[in-house]
């Protein structure tokens, strides 16, 4: 088994966590290739002595590998995600986060879990992503992809924007807010979810389209299929406004034409069957707690 293996930083409770993965692994003969920032960090903590091979890019991860670990939260996560790209190798995510919507494998009992993927006792579940193309093309935005959501922001101004919106080529509506947040069934448990948005299910064929802070109170959050495309173009008093696919951010010229549709291809997340995706619900958003009861 080859496992790549990836995180963006190091605190002193992850610590344990790390450990147990590296000595399970060793101990196991499973193949591991560590990300290459990430392992500087683990050399200079002194987490790891013995030397590992390395990846620095997409272009560095192949068929070869059964499987990608990120140890982190679901910015970590989201991140893994333009590693892997087209790739099809799954990800695990290693919660050592604070939420952990994503990640899976809870630090508790992290060596049970891992025990479960080298006896490859788990499922997988594909994530639909969104694409976004810009119209003109936006030098700032490199990777035009994102798991969770692609969305428009106001910049350097407290004036709302007008967000005009055609789904298939048909006008929809001209949103008078904040932003507009566009996102897969993955995100809805996001930013979307903070702005009133529904949840949906991973596997549900469907995109959510959320408006932050309308002044128009009747624009409500839109739920519509997965292969519809979304055409927007955006104005506003100043002369840009922010796009962000996940944690990326560029500035775009206003009354350009952004066109955001679903991906070719999916991301494959390894799912464990004690964590389903209601008990996440419950255990990371509480859902039933009432001190009452």
């Amino acid at each position: 088994m080859k496992v790549a293996i990836f995180g963006q930083y190091y605190q002193n409770d992850t610590r344990p966590i790390i450990k147990d993965i590296f000595v399970f692994f060793n101990r196991n003969n499973v193949e591991i290739v560590i990300e290459e920032k990430f392992l500087k960090i683990l050399y200079e903590e002194e987490i790891v002595g013995k030397k590992y091979n390395t990846f620095s890019s997409h272009k560095d991860l192949d068929s070869s590998f059964d499987m990608l670990i990120s140890i982190g939260g679901d910015g970590t996560i989201l991140r893994a995600v333009t590693f892997v790209r087209d790739s099809g190798i799954p990800i695990l995510g290693v919660n050592a986060g604070r939420l952990g919507f994503l990640a899976k494998a809870q630090k508790e009992n992290i060596e049970s879990f891992i025990k479960v993927i080298v006896e490859k006792k788990y499922s997988i579940s594909e994530r639909t992503l969104l694409t976004l193309e810009c119209s003109p093309r936006a030098t700032e935005i490199e990777i035009n992809f994102a798991m969770n959501e692609v969305s428009v922001n106001r910049k350097d101004t407290t004036s709302m924007i007008t967000v005009e919106t055609y789904l298939n080529g048909e006008y929809l509506n001209s949103y008078w807010a904040d932003g507009l947040i566009i996102s897969t069934p993955t995100g809805s448990t996001g930013y979307s979810l903070s702005c009133g948005g529904p949840i949906l299910t991973p596997d549900v064929r469907g995109i959510v389209i959320t408006p932050i802070a309308p002044h128009n109170l009747t624009a409500r959050p839109l739920v519509i299929p997965d292969d519809t495309e979304i055409k927007l173009k955006v104005s506003g008093r100043e002369e840009q406004y922010l796009v962000s696919l996940d944690s990326r951010i560029a500035s775009i010229n206003n009354n350009s034409v952004l066109t955001v549709k679903k991906t070719p291809f999916k991301i494959k997340m390894v799912e464990i069957t004690e964590e389903t995706f209601f008990k996440t619900l419950r255990s990371k958003l509480l859902w039933g707690e009432d001190k009452r009861n």
